[in-house]
């Protein structure tokens, strides 16, 4: 009934969004002489930021066409290089480069897509081979493709880097913090070849008893049943997946944006403001960032739920008892994998000291091979986006690749001559 009523008023407002577009470019078309007056390019302003808000949004495409290596422009082009029911593994293919190090890096699976770190991989795709987790929108999976939980999570982490090879890199931002963890810790383990030389942690809820946020304490104020007769729905007739069980892409945005429903509205009021003006520029950046921030997508109730037990309201990673099926994921067993943890000073999802306690539990990593950051200044999407990500914090990853990948390189063997008597 939610999700039927949501796709009813989503229609709606597609319709009123396409009839206020229109009316935004009568308003402005130089042949309309109420164009010319005081009121008309408020109205028109005012239209176009409506038609922006209610518009319907699919996929977002990466876009990325090339990038620069040593001096010299390379073109990129994307390959789904493993597909699964639930996710794909996408490599940025750079022809002719080589010698970087493979780079896998884990997006979130929380309502957006993949791009959301666009910012991200932009940055990193100059010196590093990229891979990235491209996840399913869980209403574009039919039943017949079976559930998806975070068991399945942690096993496509460690299909993944094992279809990529040893010596791969990994890196996760937010959620995949705790799968990427545990799928590190169960390589480690087993002593698996295709252990990630480094793991990357990018304000993650693997602790999130310490300094818990806003975030943490709606998933922990009400018991998981409640969470799963009210916020769990059934995709409706007309998608693929019809029939799944799904935590919807817009119950989850429509929580971000009430979190900080104030910060929201005046920068459509500054969009606003930058249309009156004419400086267009400035609005598309805001655009932009809306066209991503509201594309969303549902994922599996079976995951979603689970997260809510095991994460946030049992905390299992760090209190030693998370099990994947029948083993149990002891962060003690990480002896090989370097763990670079960084925080936002001034993060409200992911509090201080939540990602930093992955170091803490991996007590038997020597402390050579740990480091924390903590950003300065820097909310949650200023850990991987925006100018601090890219001047601040990405020269750090880089380097940790860096100083770890040169260790696993086999060097060439030293030819010894003697010198011929005389």
């Amino acid at each position: 009934m939610l999700y039927t009523a949501y796709e009813a008023q989503k229609n709606l407002m597609a319709g009123a969004s396409t009839l206020a577009n229109i009316g935004a470019k009568w308003l402005l078309n130089p042949a309309n002489p109420f164009g010319y007056t005081a009121m008309g390019p408020l109205v028109a302003s005012g239209l176009d930021v409506f038609a922006h808000a209610a518009a319907p949004r699919g996929k977002p495409a990466f876009g990325f066409h090339e990038t620069v290596v040593d001096g010299q422009a390379v073109p990129i082009s994307e390959e789904i290089v493993l597909r699964k029911p639930f996710g794909q593994l996408k490599h940025f293919r750079k022809p002719g480069v080589t010698g970087q190090p493979r780079l896998l890096i884990v997006a979130p699976m929380s309502g957006h897509y993949a791009t959301l770190l666009r910012g991200t991989v932009e940055r990193l795709l100059h010196s590093q081979d990229v891979y990235i987790t491209d996840w399913r929108d869980a209403r574009s999976v039919p039943l017949s493709e079976g559930r998806f939980d975070l068991d399945d999570y942690i096993d496509y982490v460690i299909e993944f880097l094992r279809h990529i090879g040893p010596g791969t890199h990994l890196l996760a931002v937010c959620q995949p913090t705790v799968p990427a963890l545990a799928a590190t810790a169960l390589m480690n383990a087993t002593n698996d070849p295709c252990a990630p030389v480094t793991l990357t942690m990018m304000g993650g809820p693997v602790d999130t008893r310490e300094s818990p946020t806003v975030v943490n304490e709606l998933a922990t104020q009400r018991p998981l049943s409640w969470f799963e007769h009210n916020v769990v729905a059934t995709v409706p007739q007309g998608y693929p997946g019809a029939g799944r069980r799904v935590y919807p892409g817009f119950m989850q945005l429509a929580g971000f944006m009430s979190m900080n429903l104030g910060n929201h509205l005046m920068s459509h009021w500054e969009m606003f403001k930058h249309l009156v003006a004419g400086d267009d520029e400035s609005a598309d950046a805001t655009k932009a960032f809306y066209d991503e921030y509201r594309a969303v997508c549902d994922m599996s109730a079976e995951f979603y739920l689970q997260t809510i037990d095991a994460v946030f309201q049992n905390h299992k990673l760090p209190k030693g008892e998370l099990m994947h099926r029948d083993t149990l994921v002891d962060t003690k067993a990480i002896t090989r994998t370097a763990l670079l943890a960084i925080e936002g000073e001034r993060d409200d999802i992911s509090g201080l000291g939540q990602t930093k306690s992955a170091l803490t539990i991996s007590s038997n990593l020597p402390e050579e091979m740990k480091k924390y950051l903590i950003a300065e200044h820097v909310g949650h999407y200023g850990i991987f986006n925006g100018r601090r990500w890219r001047e601040d914090i990405a020269p750090v990853v880089e380097q940790w690749i860096s100083d770890h990948h040169a260790k696993t390189q086999t060097p060439a063997p030293v030819v010894r001559t003697r010198k011929p008597k005389a």
